[in-house]
């Protein structure tokens, strides 16, 4: 059967054609924007990619087609698809259709995090024995790949996205995938052009809880005012709470301020207690709870915590999360997926905690639609407040000017309109022990291997 799929090179729509080739589909597909590491994978995989959209790429006539929910009317291929009468289906769709039944699904929801604690997860249980299945929007680096099939009676990991399913399908993505266990890792305001406000996201976190069957298991994140806003709308799963307070039954105490050893105790429902302290090579609290999490699931599926937190002393981070590129004359140059406020914070507050000597310069693409509608624009010099400087990129067809951030940046800012004066700046000011962290959930024009070959011509 020959599947096609429109947006094929975005993290959710490349993993599922991983998923497809191991099913034994022929697998083709296009997209305007081909970049690492989904199109490596691809291309290793032996998938067939087209460079944009048109009504070409659907000869020969595949069988069905998947549309990514970046498509909507008006892109000619699409047009082409409904002209043309070909069966179509979203991916999330697809995926609970011919991936997930039978599979007890874990589903790893959230605003921030979703990525590492989806590979955590699938990690502790691949380190189990118990041979999950997983699709991660990211590449997680202890398996080389985003999605596999696992076995078929066994746990299968999705990072659940509340983005909405497609242009005919205005529900999240989470919805379809009926979960045997949800984690809800927190929650606030983003996809500012799909959603009007929080509450409508916390409706749909609710449409996510009302099908976590009765045996199964909520695991939330405490002290999260949102979170505890979707559960008040009725819940009909046992819940355990996560996170630093005492109100969880799951909590973790650091032990080190950079995260990198943190104890975790765990209460059951008769008030007994066990711990375990976590060494890894992370760091960051916010990486500390979303190991939190792992834990609590890895539980529900027989995993001790001395096994959980041997699993996670051998935890890599997924590629683009804090992902070292390179190093060059003692400075390193470092790939980040953070394009949210918060997840800017975070990423700069738990390198800064670490002990390495010299300076954290950011370098931020306010790529997400969020950003370029300016919706969070308030927030975004704060977020920078742990770098010792900051440079922002001012994307085209962006309609508001970083120009304000800048001029209320708490640490030394500049805004430059190119990738090529920005490298050119950036590596002028470097010097050695500088780490070079890269902030964007797009390609970034290849910024990191400009800024590692300016590095390398500098300093020879």
């Amino acid at each position: 059967m020959h599947l096609h799929i429109v947006g094929i090179c975005g993290t959710f729509m490349g993993s599922l054609a991983l998923l497809a080739r191991e099913l034994g589909y022929e697998v083709t597909g296009s997209d305007a924007n081909v970049y690492p590491p989904m199109s490596t994978q691809l291309q290793q995989a032996g998938i067939k990619l087209m460079s944009g959209y048109a009504a070409d790429n659907l000869r020969p006539r595949p069988d069905q087609v998947i549309i990514g929910n970046a498509l909507s009317r008006g892109n000619p291929e699409v047009e082409a698809i409904l002209d043309a009468g070909l069966p179509y289906i979203s991916g999330a769709q697809w995926l609970a259709e011919h991936v997930l039944p039978g599979r007890r699904v874990v589903a790893v929801a959230g605003t921030h995090g979703k990525t590492t604690t989806a590979s955590m997860c699938a990690w502790l249980l691949e380190s189990a024995g118990l041979k999950p299945g997983f699709l991660i929007g990211g590449v997680p680096r202890n398996f080389g790949i985003s999605a596999r099939l696992g076995e078929v009676d066994g746990p299968f990991v999705v990072e659940a996205d509340e983005y909405d399913t497609a242009f005919f399908d205005k529900r999240s993505k989470f919805v379809h995938y009926r979960p045997e266990v949800a984690v809800l890792g927190n929650l606030e305001f983003d996809h500012a052009d799909i959603f009007p406000d929080l509450a409508a996201i916390e409706r749909q976190f609710h449409h996510l809880v009302r099908t976590v069957p009765s045996r199964g298991r909520l695991l939330v994140a405490a002290d999260e005012p949102a979170l505890e806003r979707v559960l008040e709308q009725g819940v009909w799963t046992p819940v355990e709470h996560f996170g630093s307070s005492d109100k969880g039954c799951w909590r973790l105490e650091l032990e080190r301020d950079d995260a990198s050893r943190f104890r975790v105790a765990h209460r059951d429902g008769d008030g007994r207690e066990e711990q375990v302290v976590i060494d890894w090579s992370l760091s960051g609290d916010y990486n500390a709870r979303n190991a939190l999490a792992a834990l609590a699931v890895a539980h529900f599926y027989g995993i001790s915590l001395d096994n959980g937190a041997e699993a996670l002393s051998r935890f890599e981070t997924p590629r683009r999360r804090q992902e070292v590129r390179g190093e060059v004359a003692g400075i390193q140059v470092i790939d980040d997926f953070a394009h949210h406020p918060t997840a800017i914070a975070a990423t700069l507050g738990g390198l800064s905690g670490s002990s390495r000597p010299g300076r954290l310069l950011a370098v931020i693409e306010p790529r997400s639609n969020t950003m370029r509608l300016g919706t969070l624009r308030e927030r975004l010099a704060a977020s920078v407040e742990n770098a010792d400087a900051v440079w922002w990129y001012q994307p085209e067809g962006m309609d508001w000017s970083l120009d304000g951030v800048v001029a209320t940046s708490p640490v030394p800012a500049r805004c430059l309109g190119t990738i090529d004066t920005l490298v050119a700046d950036i590596v002028a000011e470097a010097r050695p022990e500088d780490r070079i962290v890269v902030m964007s959930n797009g390609g970034f024009g290849g910024i990191h291997e400009l800024l590692l070959s300016a590095l390398e011509e500098k300093h020879g």
